[in-house]
């Protein structure tokens, strides 16, 4: 017992600590070019604030039609096709980006600043940390 739960604390610190370093660079300002982490209510507060923003929901087509964001557009980052699916969005718009948790978007997010986006916000935690419940 005692064995499994410092092999259970040592993967997590190891996740946390790769993930901090992670963020870091994905996240990290650059002139002309916005790119935010933003927890569940900072997203809502985005949303609200921002209507142009382009949603988009990188999971599976079997995970979206499961629930996701109001007026999000899936293009799931495991099709090969994503980077021309993703050409339709407008590139001057904000677009904020999520999946399941976390782990796809950012990879995501690293893909969208290579096509030219400007103004990318990324829910941290993904559509596990969203209520599907409640609405922007």
């Amino acid at each position: 017992m005692l064995w499994t739960l410092l092999l259970f604390v040592t993967i997590i610190s190891f996740w946390y600590a790769f993930e901090g370093n992670w963020d870091r660079n994905l996240f990290k300002a650059s002139p002309g070019f916005v790119c935010e982490n933003l927890n569940t209510s900072q997203a809502k507060a985005w949303l609200r604030t921002h209507p142009e923003t382009q949603v988009l929901d990188v999971r599976s087509k079997a995970e979206f039609d499961g629930g996701a964001l109001p007026n999000a557009m899936n293009i799931s980052f495991g099709d090969k096709a994503f980077d021309g699916k993703v050409a339709v969005l407008d590139k001057a718009k904000p677009v904020l980006v999520y999946c399941a948790g976390g782990f796809r978007s950012r990879k995501a997010v690293a893909k969208l600043k290579e096509l030219g986006f400007r103004n990318i916000q990324h829910i941290h935690r993904g559509y596990m940390s969203w209520k599907p419940d409640s609405q922007p």
